[in-house]
């Protein structure tokens, strides 16, 4: 008689026996019920992490110097914090002085422009800048969380936010107590979205923080823009048109302004008087020195110009009488253009350029003392004859810095530039001077913010 078999269970063969040794199963784990000290202290882990995010921004934001690199860094900064891709600043002072400009992010220009279109009151951040906080009705922010259900939307604006795949919109204003309303910054979504309440207190406090930093660039920019204003108003308005010579210069100012001049003044019997210089210091005070200096260069090149030796010594008698505390480099030529003749004199300043076909050369002057350095200046006057075709390139030392090699690699460099002027150019001295000026500081080192002021004058003799 066979031993009776257990009974089968699915998934279980009833015939194989049990193991001799077992292992304990393990205990179901017991479910932590955290404490109110543990809630406490994540909510003290967000608040550090948030202040280190804010910390680090605005970090990066202060180390911005222009207002275009700020706005850029207020909208990349911004997006991350609203969780955006794409945003906008609209910078539009309220006090009319401006400067007005759109920046965008993640947009081109063209989509900037189609967004501008949408009548201002209904734009993602119209309301903000026509009613910025502080009036009734003022509002800091606005959030518009779907853009295309919304009731009442704007036509205009529905169609932008189609085809610009908006479907949402997140907008703050930007304005401080001292400057008044700036304008708007707005963040896009492609989709319906809001940011959480926690992420729009940091990015409330940033864009705070960024407007007062703003502010001040908008200051300093519109100093600067002043200055560069009067600067330009104390130089010639436009360079004499004389038989005989063609004339080009190019003059570019540091951002605080400085006393690089130039000057081309019609003297009579079709003469000309040529002149750059330079004085020391920079900022309202010495531009303003410049201006005073050049002026009575003017009236001294007008009574004996065709002796410019006496015409800086006059020059520099003045100075010492009446700025004593500052010191200047200057040269004029006293140009006879229907000889091709020039008799110049220095003052502690660069030789002229001789361009032509067959010689690039520097103009042997005496050496000699800034006008103001010494007890009394004088150094001989040097004639000059330059061939038909030929140009003299005249400059002040700002170019030579500007290109932070040490003097003699920078006279160097300028000797190459000059020589290398291609033979299809050289009839043309704005090309001279244009082609001169990149290849010395090339990359936009002529228009970089520099401490240095750059003038370089070009006479081109028929």
């Amino acid at each position: 008689m066979s031993a009776p078999h257990l009974p089968k269970v699915a998934g279980i063969d009833s015939s194989v026996p049990a193991p001799a040794h077992t292992v304990q199963p393990s205990p179901a784990p017991t479910r932590v019920i955290p404490g109110p000290g543990a809630a406490l202290q994540d909510r003290l882990a967000g608040w550090v992490s948030d202040l280190t995010t804010l910390q680090e921004l605005t970090e990066r934001l202060a180390r911005t110097t222009t207002l275009g690199e700020a706005l850029d860094e207020l909208l990349r900064a911004g997006a991350a914090l609203a969780g955006a891709r794409r945003g906008m600043v609209v910078l539009e002072p309220a006090d009319g002085l401006g400067p007005d400009s759109t920046v965008g992010l993640g947009l081109a220009r063209h989509d900037l422009g189609t967004i501008e279109t949408i009548p201002c009151g209904t734009t993602p951040y119209g309301r903000l800048v026509e009613t910025p906080p502080g009036l009734p009705g003022g509002s800091g922010e606005l959030a518009r969380p779907d853009l295309l259900a919304e009731k009442g939307l704007d036509p205009r604006h529905r169609e932008v936010a189609a085809r610009l795949g908006i479907g949402a919109s997140y907008a703050l204003a930007l304005a401080t107590t001292a400057a008044g309303p700036l304008g708007a910054a707005v963040w896009l979504y492609d989709e319906p979205a809001e940011p959480p309440e926690r992420r729009r207190h940091l990015l409330g406090r940033y864009v705070r923080y960024a407007t007062e930093h703003l502010a001040r660039l908008l200051e300093l920019e519109r100093s600067r823009a002043e200055l560069a204003t009067v600067t330009q108003e104390l130089l010639p308005a436009r360079l004499p048109r004389v038989a005989g010579v063609e004339l080009a210069v190019r003059h570019r100012s540091g951002p605080r302004g400085g006393g690089d001049w130039y000057d081309a003044l019609p003297l009579p019997e079709g003469a000309l008087g040529l002149s750059v210089g330079s004085v020391t210091g920079s900022g309202p005070s010495a531009v303003a020195a410049m201006g005073r200096l050049r002026a009575s260069l003017r009236a001294y090149a007008v009574m004996e110009g065709e002796d410019p030796v006496a015409v800086l010594s006059d020059l520099e008698l003045l100075l010492r009488l009446t700025e004593p505390a500052r010191s200047a480099t200057a040269l004029f030529a006293y140009c006879e253009p229907a000889l091709r003749r020039l008799t110049l004199a220095g003052a502690g300043h660069c030789p002229p350029l001789i361009v032509g076909e067959r010689r690039t050369e520097f103009v042997e002057t005496s050496v000699s003392a800034p006008l103001g350095m010494l007890a009394c200046w004088e150094a001989p006057s040097v004639e000059l004859q330059p061939a038909a075709g030929e140009t003299v390139l005249f400059c002040t030392d700002g170019l030579l810095q500007r290109t932070g090699d040490a003097t003699d690699r920078a006279y160097a460099k300028l000797h190459a530039a000059a020589a290398g002027v291609p033979s299809a150019l050289r009839d043309d001295p704005d090309a001279i001077a244009d082609h001169v000026l990149h290849t010395v500081l090339p990359d936009g080192l002529d228009r970089a913010d520099s401490p240095e002021d750059v003038v370089l004058l070009a006479a081109r003799f028929r």
